[in-house]
């Protein structure tokens, strides 16, 4: 009030009212201009953040109907096998585009030749095209090469009719330039998707230009406006293609928003008013004191008032009840981003505009604040607006205090996030678009790090192939070097690191261990990106190949055996023309000597003769016939058998050839052996084993034998030892299991025993194996499966 009472007293000496009422006007005029030209520059300054913030909307939607684009382009890329071949081009070509409404087609362009189109008939007219030698396309098409990155060109004049946009990605194999992967965007793709984000606020114009490589022209695109200098316009570039977006406003620069003009209006009446009041009261300086004080209080008051009032903010502010939660104040812009007036909002509380599903998070920062845990709090919210709709908000509380620091009332600014919602959600959109798109791909699409192998990306499919989530694969950053098969480990690792040194794309097989247990064979087509020459990343996809190498060792097996089988006829047509023959000739020659002879005795001694051949030939026939049997018998019966107690069982049959040579016997066979066998070919094979150990035991010591059954891997191997006179090995090795091969002067040998067992073993799916020494003695390994 001294300030006050001063001023009355200098306006009262200084008795000049006319002039003094003058200053008066003349300065709140240079305040309301002031203040009129803030809030111009304010306004302009929210409509160009409000023009650049919805032209990033747009060029954000652009860029990522690009980079799908781009995903596109290198997917198909990744068909291209070390050939320089693409795998399926049709198959995958159809599901891209079937994925992706904004391509039209795609291409394979090898040494820059279109080369590959899909779909055909449409775009058949564009193969053959050189784009590095047309004088349109080349340009464009070298500076994609140059950049190493995907590149669109056009709107172009398409060969095969129509304007479109070109994408081409340099495709680089075993470290050298293949070509271009590329999709084409018709251009009235291009519009519609100008056309969808046209915006609903029809005080802008969209355009779309892009300088012509070859006239350095600029040339526009969209419909429209194309002269707008003259204008407010704010315009980005969109690198991936040299183009150039703008967003113009309709109205010229000239426009002045009419509330300014209002509060203009409305400040130079205050002023005048005021200057008019001065005037008045200074005509009656003294019997006026008491009102002037009053009036210069009001003044006081209104300047406040006035100062508030054009004091608006960009965001939304508010002062809330701490009691009620109910706006005891609110600006004009929290209003209007709810739809209602700063008087409907006052008879609201903040909880019944707020969305039922963030009310509870609200409402637990706002105890926090209560409580003196937090000084203030921001979150993200919805609010219900006048006509229903949801808005998104950004919402930061903070207390308000009085001048004794006492907690009066909360204050809230919320600021309009509503489009970078919409945009996040869009985002989210595209990001699962290309997330199914990988998906559908028959093959695990991944990506990790050049220096470590760590996982950053890889698909869904990884699942159906070997049973682990993603989240599983990627939380643990060894992931893919600790599931290697260890037998493929050690050359698979060192593989990738000789290929990613040498920056060449590579394309290899192995094994790895599947959530199940099971092993599962993949083939990892790998490619090396690249940047500034240096190794960035690598990406590829595994391809399960389990079937086809099961398929091979089939093939393999089935060749095997008849390789086998075909060994065997022929040893054995062998062994059929060789014996019969001898037979036949001695039979033949001792027909000739009997049809010759005229002496009684000489005939009966040939016939003796010819009866032996006759036994012989029998005989012969007989083995054979076990041989044939033994070979020709597909669906053999098994069944399980007691080891011990057939070996007890063959030293019963040869116990006269034991006691005559009084050979000793060492089993350590127990009871519990059990083995899944024929019954006949083991007793078999357990007598001629057995019979030939005594039957040639050496004849200055006596003979010993030693049975015994030991595991190795997944055979069971029964061992049969002698201390005989051994067969050397380095002679008799390659003849040991042939029949009729004898290799000792004993009479009994007759050389068909272990021909025959041999095969009885092959029949049953095992092997045999003989370790000998002349003079020291011989065993023989049957392995049992």
């Amino acid at each position: 009030m001294s300030l006050i009472n001063n001023t009355i007293n200098f306006i009262t000496r200084f008795n000049k009212p006319k002039t003094l009422g003058f200053l008066v006007f003349l300065s709140l005029s240079v305040i309301v201009t002031y203040v009129v030209a803030q809030q111009h520059f304010i306004l302009e300054k929210e409509k160009k953040a409000e023009m650049n913030n919805d032209l990033k909307v747009i060029q954000q939607d652009l860029e990522k109907t690009l980079k799908n684009s781009y995903t596109t382009a290198l997917t198909l890329a990744l068909t291209i096998n070390d050939q320089g071949y693409p795998i399926n081009f049709n198959t995958l070509s159809k599901k891209l585009i079937e994925s992706n409404q904004n391509i039209s087609s795609v291409q394979l362009v090898p040494n820059g030749v279109i080369t590959y189109v899909y779909p055909y008939t449409p775009n058949k007219q564009a193969l053959g095209l050189n784009i590095l030698t047309s004088r349109i396309h080349r340009k464009e098409a070298l500076k994609s090469i140059s950049s190493q990155k995907m590149y669109f060109a056009g709107p172009l004049d398409l060969l095969q009719g129509g304007k479109g946009i070109v994408g081409r990605l340099p495709v680089y194999n075993n470290d050298k330039f293949w070509g271009f992967s590329a999709v084409v965007i018709r251009i009235e793709q291009l519009f519609s998707f100008f056309d969808h984000n046209a915006l609903s606020n029809s005080n802008y114009y969209l355009q779309l230009s892009k300088r012509n490589p070859n006239t350095n022209k600029e040339v526009f695109y969209l419909k429209g406006i194309r002269e707008f200098k003259n204008l407010n316009y704010v315009s980005t570039n969109i690198p991936d293609g040299d183009w150039t977006i703008y967003l113009i406003e309709k109205e010229s620069k000239a426009t002045i928003d009419t509330t300014i003009i209002m509060l203009a209006v409305f400040g130079y009446i205050l002023s005048i008013l005021f200057g008019f009041i001065t005037t008045s009261v200074l005509q009656k300086p003294r019997e006026l004191q008491i009102l002037l004080e009053k009036q210069a209080q009001i003044l006081l008051n209104s300047e406040l008032k006035f100062k508030s009032f054009f004091d608006q903010a960009a965001v939304g502010i508010a002062n809330v009840s701490i009691t009620d939660g109910k706006f005891i104040a609110i600006n004009h812009k929290f209003a209007s981003l709810l739809g209602y007036t700063p008087k409907e909002m006052k008879s609201k509380n903040f909880m019944e505009i707020t969305h039922p599903e963030d009310l509870k998070n609200d409402m637990e920062h706002l105890d926090r604040l209560v409580q003196g845990n937090i000084n203030k709090y921001s979150i993200e919210k919805r609010y219900y607006k006048k006509n229903g709709k949801i808005i998104w908000v950004k919402l930061t509380v903070s207390y308000l205090t009085t001048l004794e620091g006492e907690k009066s009332s909360f204050m809230a600014i919320v600021e309009n996030i509503s489009k970078r919602k919409v945009a996040e959600k869009k985002s989210k959109i595209y990001q699962q678009r290309i997330e199914s798109l990988i998906n559908t791909i028959d093959g695990i699409v991944w990506e990790c790090n050049s220096d470590t192998f760590n996982f950053t990306f890889i698909s869904q499919k990884v699942e159906m192939i070997l049973g682990y989530t993603s989240e599983e694969w990627l939380s643990t950053p060894n992931f893919w070097e600790t599931h290697i098969h260890p037998d493929d480990k050690f050359s698979t690792l060192n593989y990738c690191n000789e290929k990613t040194r040498s920056r060449v794309d590579h394309d290899f097989e192995y094994r790895m261990i599947a959530k199940d247990g099971s092993v599962v064979w993949l083939r990892d087509i790998v490619n090396v990106i690249r940047e500034n020459n240096t190794v960035k990343s690598l990406r590829g996809i595994m391809i399960d190949i389990t079937k086809t190498k099961e398929i091979q060792d089939e093939l393999n097996n089935s060749f095997e055996l008849v390789t086998e089988q075909n060994k065997r006829l022929l040893n054995f047509s062998y062994i059929v023309s060789h014996n019969l023959r001898s037979h036949t000739s001695n039979i033949s020659s001792l027909t000739d000597l009997i049809e010759s002879s005229d002496n009684e005795e000489e005939t009966r001694e040939y016939v003796a003769l010819l009866k032996n051949v006759s036994n012989a030939l029998n005989e012969t026939l007989e083995n054979l016939n076990e041989v044939v049997n033994i070979q020709s018998n597909l669906n053999l019966v098994v069944e399980s058998i007691n080891l011990k107690s057939y070996i007890d069982n063959t030293l019963i049959i040869v116990a006269d050839k034991i006691r005559l040579k009084k050979a000793v016997i060492n089993s350590t066979v127990n009871d519990a052996i059990e083995l899944t066998y024929n019954p006949a070919y083991l007793e078999s094979i357990l007598y001629n084993l057995i019979s030939n150990a005594i039957r040639y035991s050496h004849p200055d010591r006596r003979p010993e034998v030693n049975i015994s059954i030991t595991k190795e891997d997944n055979w069971n191997v029964l061992e049969v030892t002698d201390n005989g006179i051994g067969i050397d090995l380095e002679r008799h090795g390659s003849k040991i299991f042939g029949m009729y091969k004898t290799f000792s002067n004993n009479p009994e040998s007759r050389g068909i025993g272990l021909f025959i067992t041999k095969n009885q073993i092959d029949a049953m799916g095992g092997k045999v194996i003989i370790e000998s020494q002349p003079n020291i003695g011989t065993t023989f390994k049957i392995y049992i499966s």
